[in-house]
């Protein structure tokens, strides 16, 4: 394996050189007759038209990227890149443009070492918590238009790892832990992704829940609990929306490389799932040529160790069938044609900063969750209050933001560097100007507000004591390649809510985090905001939520456990040293190429992920999946069923407070005995806006395919037979209302 991947690197530069005269020659060349422009003729069949008139050496040039600097080897070919995290050279003498690649998973990255701008959406985990399909799909045209004003055609965003491991440093990229959330928003995300002519991206597939030792780790789980967790969350989003691309991920599942696991890709992927896109690895996520090709991988980057020149190899030498790589090209072409990248190629342009700015702060109005609210310490009145004490690590500065691929420049750069050193880097915290405390002063012009770091808790707590209201802004920052060692909030930000509580009576926490958070002073505040990564607009959306121009509406998407004992895993499986590279290894790259030694972690938790887990352990939480308070109050009655084509959950929702606001009314269903599953399972929810005194007849329909198990014996879904609970509510342990119904 080290040999290949050596001479796979040497003779991808004497290939490169070979193509770039080829292909400066293809360009002069007279085009052919492109019937395959023909915008009357399906995808597959315009892809199709294009592959009779491709060389071998144009096809192979589908199937990779062609480096990253820092990363792999760069091709000569890369000078055309747009500078994103991935690169594919086209056939410009059949109309077939480059494929140029960004990170966007809540923005576009590297906008600033572009020298451009993008805007920072509320991290994806905070746009789960709004629960808001149309928001969902706002944030996916952002994105969209904000890529194509760059030069992008395809979109790296779309995460959807279930959050079975919640101190996993990637968990404010994903939507959380139930399969049909995470799978109903992402399928609106990558529908308007797509409507915008970029190829959208579902990942990682499959069961990437933890950063430590991603390369090696291998992952132990039944298929039925793959099926109906991590896998579901793919096939409901794969249901909803023609995505184009499903990236496959580091990790080992049940003995394979994800990116060369026949089972994932070929067997569920392709077949079950009737995936019409390509296959993708992660950024250094191939291992190999004729087995990844003949599993089902498509397509490799960041470059070209297995599917360069090893795979023109391969198929001279008869190791690759013609058809097998033809159905690989084949499948990136349709894609092409699909999305309409080679219909409506982007054109670089200036965005409407205000606008998409805009747009951000509404999703993060929406995003933001009320946990505590004792004493209806909230809304805070401005007329009234006359001194505010703002504390917390840079709450004069600016907002956290999360990590690694997913981080979005802030404009100026980091709000917390010294001036002109403001240029973000991979593994460091970055925060989003404004400050809180700037936006909070503008709130109350006529109070006096004043800032402490909390650096020294006593010292903090001395200035509360004094203010009519104290806000402690506390942190926990999460990045890609590394998990946190526990939920606790990082340094000595406890001792400080602790002790800033005690002096104050009136004292409000808000959290900028991208996952739960251990809460040993819960009850010792009155107020406790969930902001998450708030995005460029964080602090305004926030100082809104606080003052009562916005009621809160979000619910969680994630359980917040009462410690970390109490999660499926109490501590994270590490890998052993061999399993690991080195942050600064030359060789690294080689290294995970040839393949690091496997370490094993079993989920033998199973369907137990999340809400499920804490559901049939009976474990008490801190806070449950879906909750979320708002400034006014709801009654849920009169809940009636019916089965036909659909479970119709019929039930009236009354706003009995004095304030407008909007319910995230949520359906389960506890399944028969005989199924085998979980106390209950989310099957449907919607979110209703109401006025003061207002009552609303609400009706949701439960496709019956949420309430299937996956029968792996007949590898189908199955219903079982028998009487199922439904129980409607506002979290999943808050569920007023329940009856059960009778399905053959």
């Amino acid at each position: 394996m080290r040999s290949l991947a050596y001479r796979g690197f040497i003779c991808s530069v004497l290939a490169s050189l070979t193509f770039s005269l080829a292909w400066a020659q293809a360009v002069a060349a007279p085009a052919p007759a492109k019937a395959w422009m023909n915008t009357n003729l399906s995808p597959d069949e315009r892809a199709a038209l294009v592959i009779k008139e491709m060389t071998l050496d144009e096809k192979i040039s589908l199937l990779h990227g062609t480096g990253m600097e820092g990363l792999s080897p760069m091709s000569p070919l890369a000078v055309h890149s747009n500078g994103g995290a991935g690169y594919v050279v086209g056939v410009p003498r059949l109309g077939i443009p480059d494929i140029q690649m960004s990170d966007a998973a809540y923005g576009v990255r590297n906008s600033g070492a572009n020298g451009r701008y993008s805007t920072a959406l509320p991290a994806n985990v905070a746009a789960a918590a709004s629960w808001d399909l149309e928001a969902a799909y706002e944030y996916g045209a952002l994105i969209a238009r904000e890529l194509r004003a760059q030069g992008y055609n395809m979109s790296l965003g779309g995460g959807i790892n279930l959050t079975r491991e919640p101190r996993n440093g990637r968990t404010f990229e994903y939507l959380g832990e139930d399969p049909l959330l995470a799978g109903k928003l992402v399928g609106q995300v990558m529908r308007a992704e797509q409507a915008q002519h970029v190829i959208g991206d579902l990942k990682h597939y499959a069961l990437n829940d933890q950063e430590s030792g991603r390369n090696a780790v291998n992952v132990n789980v039944d298929k039925r609990a793959m099926r109906e967790t991590d896998l579901l969350a793919f096939e409901i989003a794969l249901r909803d929306t023609d995505v184009a691309a499903v990236m496959c991920s580091y990790n080992r599942v049940m003995g394979d490389y994800a990116c060369e696991n026949k089972y994932l890709l070929n067997d569920v992927l392709k077949k079950d799932l009737n995936f019409k896109g390509f296959v993708l690895s992660d950024w250094q996520g191939a291992h190999s040529t004729a087995k990844a090709s003949a599993a089902g991988l498509d397509h490799e980057e960041p470059g070209e160790i297995f599917f360069g020149p090893e795979m023109k190899h391969a198929v001279d030498s008869g190791q690759i069938p013609m058809d097998e790589l033809d159905d690989h090209v084949l499948r990136v072409l349709r894609s092409m044609f699909a999305c309409g990248v080679v219909d409506d190629p982007p054109q670089k342009g200036v965005i409407d900063v205000e606008r998409d700015l805009d747009i951000a702060q509404r999703i993060e109005e929406q995003s933001i969750v009320l946990l505590r609210n004792e004493q209806n310490q909230l809304p805070l009145d401005a007329a009234k209050i006359k001194s505010i004490a703002v504390i917390g690590p840079h709450a004069d500065a600016g907002m956290i933001s999360g990590g690694g691929s997913a981080q979005v420049d802030p404009p100026g750069g980091n709000a917390i560097a010294a001036p002109g050193q403001g240029q973000t880097h991979w593994n460091e915290e970055i925060w989003f100007p404004p400050s809180p405390y700037r936006v909070i002063r503008g709130k109350v012009p006529g109070a006096k507000v004043q800032f402490d770091s909390g650096k020294d808790p006593a010292a903090a707590a001395t200035m509360a004591r004094d203010a009519d209201v104290a806000i402690v802004f506390a942190y926990q920052w999460e990045t890609e390649g590394a998990d946190l060692e526990t939920l606790a909030l990082p340094g000595n930000q406890n001792e400080l809510i602790e002790k800033v509580a005690a002096a104050n009576l009136h004292t409000i926490v808000v959290l900028e985090n991208g996952s739960a958070v251990l809460m040993p002073w819960v009850s010792k505040v009155n107020a406790i905001v969930e902001a998450w990564y708030g995005g460029s607009r964080g602090a305004q959306a926030v100082a809104n939520m606080l003052f009562g121009k916005v009621n809160p509406s979000g619910k969680l998407p994630n359980t917040f456990p009462l410690s970390d004992a109490d999660v499926p895993h109490p501590a994270i499986v590490k890998p052993p040293k061999e399993s690991t590279t080195e942050d600064g290894d030359q060789d690294a790259w080689k290294k995970i190429a040839v393949g690091l030694p496997p370490f094993q972690i079993s989920y033998d938790e199973g369907l137990k992920v999340g809400y499920k887990w804490y559901d049939a352990e009976k474990k008490p939480v801190l806070f449950p999946f879906g909750f979320g308070l708002s400034y006014t109050t709801f009654e849920y009655s009169d809940l009636k069923l019916k089965s036909g084509k659909y479970v119709e959950v019929r039930f009236t929702l009354a706003n009995t407070g004095d304030r407008a606001g909007m319910e995230i009314a949520e359906v389960y269903a506890g399944l028969p005995p005989g199924a085998g599953e979980p106390p209950k399972r989310l099957v449907g929810w919607r979110k209703v806006k109401l006025n003061p005194g207002e009552k609303k007849e609400v009706v949701v329909e439960v496709d019956p395919f949420h309430l299937n198990i996956f029968d792996t014996e007949h590898n189908a879904w199955q219903l079982v037979p028998g009487d199922y609970t439904i129980m409607v509510g506002g979290s999943s342990q808050t569920l007023p209302l329940k009856d059960s119904v009778s399905l053959n």
